[in-house]
């Protein structure tokens, strides 16, 4: 009878501890889950930018030997500085950033919206005029370059054969200063363009058609339907292009590097590709990590605004 007491304690006392190591493990267990994400994004997005902060406020020894020195904000300065070596060219490289940002999004956003209320319809072949739209993003951006170069090419290039055929001059697409930039946005919009139609399509697909059907018996013409319908019900869909849009056209590279590499004289050169042609010099390591930062603060203004647009439509729909 002792023996059996026993035994009914023991194993009354175990059944707590039990539940508790079970309640310890689901408690513990989402951050389990969570700790590799977490560790990923600490080791390859917040340390690189807090590095980059920290190397954007120090000037690079001139030896090994010697220390680096705190700065402050200098190499801030010195970048829109004309009287510095890199002063000289990064405003305006600058300045052609937000010039191709402020037209290839826009001009990009506008054909395909046009294309997707296009291929919005019931047609034959459908989804090969489609594929033949979306086919240049599935294309790598250097190989869509490197055929640019051969098409913009100044005796050969097929783009001047077709104007001598005209009896008009060949132009220097690659070369001078403006026609090389126009180059480089001709590229990004035949390469962008397909991938935005492909947002708008879906968005097209999942708006109501009961609205249409009511602006249909009102006698509402198609414009008027685009102005006051889908355009207000398309404006989540237009944000996200925009957003994405705008972080794309900021780190633009590889059609740079097949068209000109930024020649003449890095007026057709873009702020990332910039970067890139002054990480190889260490004197020039402050430097490159402020264009980092700055970079950075643009595509987070970016993505906060598109934030606070959002929960501006999400609050007004609601």
């Amino acid at each position: 009878m002792t023996t059996t007491n026993t035994t009914i304690r023991s194993q009354s006392a175990a059944i707590p501890q039990v539940r508790l190591s079970e309640r310890v493990w689901r408690r513990a267990l989402p951050y389990l889950l969570v700790f590799p994400t977490f560790l990923f994004v600490v080791m390859f997005t917040l340390w690189p930018t807090v590095s980059a902060v920290i190397n954007s406020t120090i000037k690079p020894p001139p030896t090994v030997k010697q220390q680096a020195k705190f700065v402050g904000l200098q190499n801030y300065i010195d970048l829109f500085d004309p009287d510095t070596p890199i002063g000289d060219d990064f405003p305006r490289v600058f300045t052609n950033t937000l010039i191709f940002v402020g037209l290839t999004v826009p001009i990009c956003m506008a054909l395909a919206f046009a294309l997707a209320m296009l291929l919005n319809r019931k047609i034959r072949a459908l989804g090969l005029y489609r594929f033949a739209f979306f086919y240049p993003v599935l294309m790598p951006l250097i190989g869509a370059g490197s055929i640019f170069a051969f098409i913009f090419a100044d005796t050969i290039g097929l783009a001047n054969t077709v104007l001598r055929s005209f009896g008009l001059a060949g132009i220097k697409w690659v070369g001078d200063a403006n026609w090389t930039f126009i180059s480089i946005m001709l590229v990004t919009i035949w390469k962008q363009t397909g991938f935005f139609m492909i947002m708008y399509l879906a968005g097209l697909q999942n708006l109501p058609q009961d609205v249409y059907e009511a602006a249909d018996l009102d006698g509402a013409t198609i414009w008027q339907k685009i102005r006051y319908l889908t355009f207000p019900l398309l404006r989540g869909t237009t944000l996200f292009i925009l957003t994405t849009g705008a972080a794309g056209a900021f780190q633009q590279v590889d059609q740079l590097y097949a068209l000109g590499e930024g020649a003449p004289n890095q007026r057709s050169n873009l702020i990332l590709y910039f970067l890139f042609q002054k990480y190889n010099e260490p004197r020039n390591l402050g430097y490159v990590n402020a264009i980092t930062v700055i970079l950075l603060i643009l595509l987070l203004s970016f993505t906060v605004i598109n934030f606070v647009l959002w929960e501006r439509q999400t609050y007004y729909e609601n």
